[in-house]
């Protein structure tokens, strides 16, 4: 029998504790609650965004789940920020930044408090991978439970419709009053957003990983199932506290693995390289970019997903969710069908009961005709991008593109060229300085995208940046170049004209620059000033680790 209270005693076990006991009473602890296990709710709500307004609910039903199951519970918060509200502002550059600050709180919390045993609960794009860097860093009995997907609004409509109909406005195809209609419309109430973009993706990667319960990842946020798997998840914590099981029992390599074959299938989005490995190197888990590229030869497409298919994460819930897809996976034997999970069972017991698709539904493809045969998330090398480059290519645009660069220093100036229609057919359009360390914080480029798509340019233009990507991003987009243009990356070196190839079925991308030419250019090349020194994003930028490692900020301490 494992030893149930391991850290909850110390703080409140014996005569001189005493006063953190006198300190709890008021928090509404009993004295029969001092010799329960303490299990945290680590909760995201907040009213700065809908994704996360109705959190608060689901942390009350996961304490309820707790206490009912023989623990003590107790909330507590940590911060939550918009991408889709920030996204193609100065803003945007907290939104990875958040990712350390949510992870250092609930470690922050979880670490002083002594709780046993912990929920975490996330509902947007940072959230969940900072919740799963929690769990693999204190190493606690823990269960992740994502906050649930927006329902569409009208006509089908979710945030990328509105970014899209920003570039239809610039380009004349969408009228005022249009527009006011899409923006007053697409985001119809509580939830996170609604196709297979980061926040859906990286849910579906969390309950891959084993650290969600089975189902967990596709549920709409307004729903009793979301609220019944926040019950079920203060339960099974106490159930792992009773096993012994922590999440260094769940978060192996073959577990990784799982979670990029899913991610792969679904057509996620590129955010899940850059947090995968985050929560790798958190767990201890050696984990590369090379592995997606290496699973990715033997994983296809095979979800008709937005942004880049047709379908919202609310029409695959209604179809049975990701478990019956995980299900075809393990019986090819994609997935690792022996990895131990929160349930306490491994991933091929969670899975042994699931029933299949309906016949007749048209979201998830058979394997014999999948949407691609291999993965969309293309990891590129060339000599713009010695240390690896992210494409997300679904073949809808091409597996080559070979254009003439139109460079500019970060996002604004590239968003104003695209909407005055100084970018045309055949650009390459570099978006610079956008890393983790010359942004800082490495924005997401859902406008710049969007409005090509929307000024019906997704076909003839690509985007390639130092900065990444919205998950609703869809077009030839090649992200996260290292090294990054503030250090002095290739991708600094680039000027006007200079011919540049994206070749995906070599995973290759070429600046056609001689190497004499650019070790020139290099010469006369000076870093610019930093984006500030002082405050969160100044200490950011001194910590964090390049694109291709994560961007973790705790990469080098000690070396």
């Amino acid at each position: 029998m494992a030893d149930e209270r391991p850290y909850s005693s110390i703080v409140v076990d014996g005569v001189e504790q005493a006063p953190s006991r006198a300190m709890l009473y008021p928090t509404g602890f009993t004295t029969e609650d001092f010799s329960k296990p303490q299990i945290g709710i680590a909760s995201t709500w907040s009213m700065v965004t809908p994704c996360n307004m109705h959190i608060n609910e689901l942390a009350e039903a996961a304490a309820m789940g707790a206490d009912e199951a023989g623990a003590k519970s107790v909330l507590f918060n940590t911060i939550t920020v918009s991408d889709g509200i920030s996204m193609g502002t100065p803003g945007m550059r907290y939104s990875l930044v958040s990712r350390e600050v949510i992870a250092d709180s609930i470690e922050t919390v979880v670490g002083a408090q002594g709780f046993d045993g912990f929920v975490a609960i996330g509902g947007c794009d940072k959230n969940m991978p900072a919740c799963g860097m929690a769990m693999a860093r204190m190493d606690r009995p823990s269960v992740f439970v994502y906050g649930g997907t927006i329902l569409p609004g009208k006509e089908r409509r979710d945030i990328v419709s509105v970014f899209e109909a920003v570039g239809g406005h610039a380009a004349g195809n969408v009228s005022d009053i249009e527009l006011k209609d899409v923006e007053a419309t697409a985001i119809p109430g509580p939830g996170s957003c609604g196709g297979m973009y980061t926040v859906n993706t990286m849910a579906s990667s969390m309950e891959a990983l084993g650290l969600s319960l089975p189902g967990s990842s596709a549920q709409n946020a307004v729903s009793q199932d979301k609220k019944q798997d926040s019950y079920n998840a203060g339960a099974a914590v106490r159930n792992l506290i009773k096993l012994g099981i922590k999440p260094s029992d769940i978060l192996s390599r073959e577990a990784f693995e799982n979670a990029i074959t899913l991610t792969i299938a679904l057509e996620g989005s590129t955010n899940a390289v850059l947090h995968l490995l985050a929560i790798a190197h958190a767990a201890n888990i050696p984990l590369s970019i090379d592995d997606f590229s290496r699973v990715g030869k033997r994983v296809p497409v095979l979800a008709d997903m937005r942004p880049a298919g047709v379908y919202a994460m609310s029409e695959l819930i209604e179809i049975g969710g990701i478990l019956p897809l995980m299900k075809t996976l393990l019986q090819e034997g994609l997935l690792h069908g022996d990895c131990m999970t929160v349930t306490g069972k491994t991933m091929a017991e969670n899975l042994a009961d699931v029933a299949d698709y309906p016949a007749d539904q048209k979201i998830i493809r058979p394997l014999s005709n999948p949407i691609k045969k291999d993965s969309h998330l293309v990891v590129l090398r060339g000599n713009l991008a010695p240390e690896g480059a992210v494409a997300k290519i679904t073949g809808h645009e091409g597996l080559t593109f070979t254009g003439k660069a139109r460079c500019f220093h970060g996002e604004e100036a590239a968003m104003a060229a695209i909407m005055d229609g100084t970018v045309v057919k055949g650009d390459v359009v570099i978006v610079r300085y956008e890393g983790p360390r010359g942004g800082p914080g490495m924005r997401e480029m859902l406008s710049p995208t969007s409005a090509i798509n929307g000024r019906g340019l997704s076909q003839d233009v690509a985007l390639l940046t130092d900065g990444r990507f919205s998950g609703g991003s869809h077009g030839f987009v090649i992200g996260h170049v290292t090294p990054e243009a503030h250090l002095g990356g290739p991708i600094a070196l680039v000027e006007d004209g200079d011919t540049i190839t994206v070749d995906a079925d070599n995973a290759e991308i070429t600046l056609h620059v001689s190497d004499e030419d650019l070790a020139a250019r290099k010469a006369n090349w000076k870093a610019p000033a930093p984006y500030t020194q002082r405050g969160t994003l100044a200490k950011y930028a001194q910590l964090v680790s390049s694109a291709s490692e994560g961007a973790v900020t705790d990469k080098y301490l000690g070396d």
